[in-house]
Parts: C-alpha cells; structure tokens; sequence
C-alpha cells in the first residue's frame, strides 16, 4: 500500500430525510458509462457501496451519495479516505447512513481534462439492530451507538480519524486535556486514545479502520500486552467512541481490544486475527458497549493446552454490565464469551443473532450475571453452548441449537453432573429456556419437562422449559449446588429487547448467516466440514494456515490525484503570497458595486469558492454548515461578497491538494482564529493564509466567525 496522509474531519455525511426502507443486500448492479463502467454496488447496514472499473487515463476519482429521492444538486462527496484502490477494481464505501433509499455517482478526473462519470441504481441500507441491555432505558447512557444517533448517523460535532497500516502511529487529533480547555494533539492512534483517557473530551469520535493494520503497524499504540487500550478516568466514564471497520477487508491483525472503564463505545466491521489472549476484552467498568457485526477468528496460542485457538473472543467482567454483543460470527473459537468473573453484584448482558460456527465452549460462561440469549445460531458446538454458574441467571430464547453436545448447563447439576464437571466446581445457576430449535444433542435435562434427552429432575436439570416467554420460574426449583432460584431478570427489567426484535426461531438460520460478520460477509470465507468439525475442539490447522497467510488485497487509500500512485511530496513549502485585505460593510445596506479591479488573481488551476455565487456546492470543496445573508458584505479583490458560510461547531470544509499549497481564508469582521487539520491559526485583518503540505484537509472552527471565499493554490 501506497503511502498516503489521513486526516481527522468532524462530520461525515448527514442525512435528515425520512426515507422509506427497501433493503436489497449487499447486492450487485452492472451501469455503463462513457469511460466508466461500475461493476457492482449495493446496501448494507446503513452503509452502502460502489465498485468500478480503473479509467487508463484518469488522474483520480471523486464519490458522491446522495438519498434516491433527492435532486442532483444534493449530492454530496465522500471524504477521499473511504475511496481505495485493488489490483484489479476501485472501491468506495459510504457510512453513518440512516435507513432508506441511496444513489451514488463515480467521477473520474480525466488527465487530458474533463470528467466521465456513472451513476449506481438505487441502494438501499437497512437499520443495524440496536436491541439488547446496551439499549436500555434503564442503563447509564441508553445506547450504546458510540459517535453515531440510534438512526444510523455521526452525532452533531463528531470527529471522525482514518487509520490505515501507513498512518497507524503518525495520525493526529486534537484533544482537550484540562477543565479549562487546553487542547493537545495526540499522535498516534494510541497516544490519541491515552490524551481522550484524561476525562475531558467527550466529543463523538469515530475511528475508522481502513484494510489489514497490524501489530506492527501499530508499534508504540499497543501496551506490553499486545492491545489498543480504550480507557476511560473511572468506572463507566462517557466516551462516545466507535471503533469500526470500512467496507470488507478491515483486519485488528495481531493485536486485540481492551475496553475499561468506557461508557457509550461500539465495536462493529473489524476481523480480528491472531489476537493476543482475549480478541475484545470488556475489562473492568464498562457500560453501554455494543460489539457487533465482527468476525472473530483465531487468536495466538496461549501458554495452557486450552489456548491453542487463543483465550477469549469476546470477553466481559469486573463489573462491566449493559453490554450487547450482537451479530458477531465466531470461526471455531475455543472460548467465544466469558461473561463474569469475579463479581458479586448482578449485571447486564445480551447476546443475539450472533454465529457460534463450529466453536467449542462459552456461547456464554456466566458467572453471576443476568443474561438474555436469544437468536443465536449454534452451529455444530463441539463442547456446550450456554453455561451458568455462582447464582447465574439465564433466558434463553429461540435459538437454534444445531448439533450442540450440550445446549445448555449448569455447574454441578443436571448433565455437567454425569461426567467430571466443567466449571470448577463453582456453584450452579438458572438457565429459564424458551421456543429453542434443537437437534443433535447429547444431553439435555430440564427440571419440568419430558421433552428433553432424560425425563425430567426437578432437583438436577440444565434448564427451566418454560410454556410464554413471560412466564415467571417458581421459586421452588433452584440450582443444586448452592441453592440459587432464577431471578426472573427479563420480566422484572427493561432489557432493550421488544417482542417484535425477537424473531421467529424457524428464520434465526437464515437470517444469522445472511446477516452476522461484517458487511457483505466480509473478505475471508471458510467452509466448515460439519461431519469432522461438529465434534471437533482440537485446533484446525488448515483454517489457521489460511490465517497466518491472509494479505491484503488493497493497493492504496484515496481516489483524488495520482490513483494508485505515491502522494507527490513537495521538495520545499512555498512562501505565502501578498493577501488583499477585505473590507466590511455592516448589515444591511444596499450591496455595492466592485469599486476597482482585483489587485491579483488565483493562479491558474487554483480551486476557488465564492459563498455568494456558489453556495455550498463545489466540485473540489465538500462544504458543511449553515449559510447567512446577514453578516454584512465584504469587498475583496473586486469582488462583492454578500454570502458567508457561518461557522460554528457542526461546520466543516474537507478538501485534498495533490501537492503543497497555500490556503486563503477571507472573514468578515468577526473571528480571530481558523482551525486547518486540528491546528489554529491566527485571522488578521480578515484573512487566514494557511501553507499545506499535500493530502487530505479539513477546516473547523476556533473562534466564531464568517467565512465568505477561499482559495486553494
């Protein structure tokens, strides 16, 4: 991969209209266009996508969204970063999209001048599922959606970092680090995170992962255990953090996720490989965490003979409650979720629609907790699927157990009573099970029921079978070994779950496959051999070659100038140029005409917005914010300028230069400081002039202020 510059920007695309659902998948769609020809596209969870053919004599490519309904002067550009290049194709992914119908257009930048252009058919991106006790009304922050709304898109204000295997340890971000409000910028994606750990910044964040970063690339962002530390002050402190993957290919590879003491964070796209230990490991005081939607593959041996798959997929303790782990397809893990440690007070837990694909144990483990599990595929598990101890409480609710030694157990009882045990010799817990798909189990025992493997043992039993979803357990059946009744958690609490999010047990097949990993399946495909590995817990070393041996197909990240190619680096930055001084003519008078001719001109080929005549819309400019004809006018270089972009906290302009350049800022008489790239700089006389190095830039606010021309050259 090509050596690019990613940048910090603060929004991503926004989308206020209420648009009718039409999902259609990560599907495909063929459109031809002169010179450009998009070879797929298609929707996905509240993303959507566009592949196309490389253009011989293009000199860099732009991608524009907009929703199907709207006009065409609506469509807005993706930020460069989101648009990458393979051996063979072009990709571009748009994300943080409320649920409804999309179009996106590919414009290829044609070196001889001019553009070709193709336009996709229409997208449709469907809601990700926001169910379970990260969504509880009764949790500390009621969501568990990071930087994004609970409708798909970035919360006013937020900044969003791209972190590729190039910019990994170089990537920078401005972080408030005092009460005061002292800002230091962070270097690197951990020295970034460990600034955020100091309690002050709470500004919506999306860290977005682009392609296979590794340990390596991450050298100096790890702690001594090989992970990226997502910490916050004390117990559950508001972060507001989304830690995702872009489109099909973003890989943790060689190192894993430790969250503690973090409040409000998502997990979602990532593959995780060859982690060390633990894959995501919620360690100590969390709440409001939703991990989904990842694939989880093997981890690096560990040091006890139950380690060769790794220690822990996605694992949780110490405190850590309103979690949702969602969507989630396991490959084989030994242990896919430990939920509980140590604790002695009851916490939250859901796990739903995930894929325990020919994993081995823990589908969860719990200890103490009170656990929903519900739509969850079991799919040939070589151990047990749901275990329950030290008082434990579990519902669990129309999943589909195919191939399952032991669907359910707890400790000391029922089937974990007729072999050596499995959990140590802990005291036991209630399992309360409902509306389960199960066949091909070993052993399965319920306390008031014939129908499973053994008649019923109301003394020694696996589960509860319960007749409603709402029916309460009596308090007269009680784990063997210590005595525990089931607390009856999902009648007593708001769990996040509505009835209607519950979805019949005869779909959760289907739709777990269809729907569980990252989107479109992500870029790794195993096919496990159910007749060798239903049964089988020893490590699969065809599938762990296949691991060790995955690259990446990405050749560079960015689709403006030179695609594919190394982003030219200036030999020297050039000197900034005499800048007219604007003047000011307060609100509301009749608007001037020019009084004399400019006093200089842009260069030729420099990029130049002019609020009054353009508005928002630019070719080169993606432009966010509010306008206001209110401000007064100012006469600059000739030029009557009676149109300001306002800005304020929500404003963003994004731009990328193919080379070094100088940036012209002109204000009205308001403002004293611009920010360019999270740096401020200093408003004299009404203008900012900004040397910049080439690469992708953002311009934010500092100070309030109005902005009325820029010019790039």
């Amino acid at each position: 991969m090509k050596r690019i510059v990613a940048k910090v920007t603060s929004m991503t695309l926004l989308f206020t209209l209420t648009l009718t659902l039409l999902f259609n998948g990560w599907g495909t769609s063929v459109v031809h266009a002169a010179g450009l020809t998009v070879t797929g596209s298609g929707g996905g969870n509240e993303a959507a996508y566009v592949e196309w053919s490389p253009v011989s004599n293009a000199s860099g490519y732009k991608v524009f969204i907009k929703a199907a309904s709207a006009a065409d002067s609506q469509y807005q550009q993706l930020p460069n970063e989101l648009i990458r290049k393979y051996t063979s194709y072009w990709r571009a992914d748009a994300v943080g999209l409320a649920a409804g119908s999309y179009v996106m257009k590919v414009e290829a930048v044609l070196s001889g001048g001019g553009t070709a252009s193709a336009v996709t058919g229409t997208l449709a991106a469907a809601p990700y599922d926001r169910s379970g006790f990260a969504f509880s009304a009764q949790s500390p922050y009621g969501t568990g959606s990071g930087a994004y709304t609970n409708n798909g898109t970035l919360k006013s204000g937020a900044q969003v970092l791209y972190v590729t295997s190039q910019n990994a340890q170089t990537v920078t971000l401005p972080v408030v680090v005092s009460s005061s409000g002292t800002v230091q910028t962070g270097v690197g994606l951990g020295g970034i995170l460990s600034l955020r750990q100091k309690g002050y910044d709470t500004t919506p964040l999306a860290i977005r992962f682009i392609g296979k970063v590794t340990a390596a690339d991450l050298s100096g962002q790890l702690n001594s255990g090989g992970y990226l530390e997502v910490k916050g002050k004390s117990n559950y402190t508001e972060m507001n953090l989304t830690i995702e993957g872009i489109g099909t290919d973003a890989y943790a590879y060689g190192w894993g996720l430790l969250l503690r003491y973090a409040g409000n964070v998502e997990v979602r796209n990532l593959g995780l490989m060859l982690f060390p230990d633990d894959g995501i490991s919620m360690d100590t005081g969390n709440a409001n965490v939703w991990v989904h939607n990842n694939d989880i593959f093997y981890g690096s041996a560990g040091s006890d003979a139950d380690q060769a798959k790794g220690d822990g997929s996605t694992d949780l303790k110490k405190g850590s409650t309103y979690i949702t782990i969602s969507y989630n397809h396991y490959f084989d893990s030994g242990k896919a979720a430990l939920v509980g440690l140590s604790e002695s007070a009851e916490f939250f837990v859901t796990l739903h629609h995930n894929w325990f694909d020919h994993s081995d144990s823990r589908h969860p483990r719990i200890r103490v907790a009170s656990v929903h599990v519900y739509n969850n595929f079991y799919d040939g598990v070589s151990k047990y699927g749901v275990g329950v101890t030290t008082g434990a409480s579990a519902f669990v609710e129309s999943n589909v157990f195919r191939n399952a030694k032991y669907p359910m157990l707890s400790s000391l009882q029922g089937t974990d009573a007729l072999g050596e045990g499995t959990f140590s010799g802990e005291n036991g817990g209630m399992i309360k099970a409902y509306n389960n798909s199960i066949s091909g189990a070993a052993s399965l025992i319920y306390a008031n029921s014939n129908s499973g493997t053994a008649p019923a043992n109301a003394a020694s039993h696996d589960a509860y079978l319960a007749s409603s979803r709402s029916e309460a357990v009596p308090g007269s059946y009680k784990a063997l070994v210590g005595g525990t009744a089931y607390n009856n958690f999902d009648t007593l609490v708001d769990t996040g779950v509505s009835v209607a999010a519950v979805d019949n047990v005869n779909a959760v097949e289907q739709k777990v496959k269809a729907g569980a990993g990252r989107q479109g399946g992500g870029d790794f495909s195993w096919a496990f051999n159910n007749a060798v590995d239903d049964t089988a817990y020893a490590l699969n070393a065809p599938l762990m070659s296949a691991i060790r041996s995955y690259t990446s197909g990405l050749v560079s990240v960015g689709g403006n100038a030179n695609p594919g190619g190394p982003t030219p680096t200036p030999s020297a930055t050039p000197a900034p140029t005499a800048t007219p001084v604007p003047t000011v003519t307060p609100v509301p008078t009749t608007t001037p005409a020019p009084t004399a001719a400019p006093t200089s001109t842009p260069a030729p080929g420099a990029a130049v917005h002019n609020f009054t005549a353009s508005g928002t819309s630019s070719s080169f400019f993606t432009i966010q914010g509010n306008l206001s004809t209110s401000k007064g006018t100012v006469s600059y270089n000739g030029l009557t300028l009676t149109q300001c972009l306002k800005i304020e906290s929500a404003t963003s302009i994004q731009f990328t230069t193919a080379k070094a350049s100088t940036l012209t800022l002109v204000f009205g008489s308001e403002g004293t400081k611009i920010k360019v790239d999270g740096t401020s700089y200093p408003i004299t006389n009404g203008v900012a002039t900004v040397s910049l190095a080439a690469g992708a830039h953002t311009i934010t606010k500092d100070s309030t202020a109005n902005l009325y021309y820029l010019v790039v050259e």
